[in-house]
């Protein structure tokens, strides 16, 4: 008896989320077809050139553009970016660093230190519990 294997295949929206780019600046034929999981493989190992560009200018997706400017998504949102940037729309909101910039930063900072104090805590309670 012999096994049919199917072929995983991806919504573009979902593979353009892994690859971390703007769907809506991918090429068409990406946008209306559907990837299979061995075509995703060879779009991270050897990324033509629409993505490699794409990767490196833009349009990016809000979750790109938050870690670029160090806050959270939810701090775009509040600061008013609810739409893809590109990269030097980025670099032009660092150079100009406004406030709300400055204060999502250092919230996110405070984010991060409060993590690594946490982790810290479960570190010694469960080094206590041994």
């Amino acid at each position: 008896m012999t096994s049919h294997q199917t072929t995983q295949t991806m919504k573009p929206a979902t593979a353009a989320k892994k690859l971390g780019v703007y769907l809506e600046a991918t090429p068409a034929e990406f946008r209306e077809g559907v990837v299979s999981r061995a075509e995703f493989t060879a779009l991270q190992a050897d990324p033509p050139q629409w993505l490699q560009d794409l990767r490196r200018t833009g349009p990016h997706p809000r979750p790109v553009v938050a870690a670029k400017l160090g806050v959270s998504i939810s701090g775009l949102a509040r600061g008013g970016v609810t739409e893809a940037l590109t990269t030097e729309e980025i670099d032009a909101l660092k150079s100009e660093n406004p406030e709300w910039l400055q204060r999502e930063r250092a919230t996110q900072a405070e984010v991060r230190k409060e993590t690594v104090r946490l982790k810290e805590k479960q570190r010694e309670a469960a080094a206590d519990s041994d």
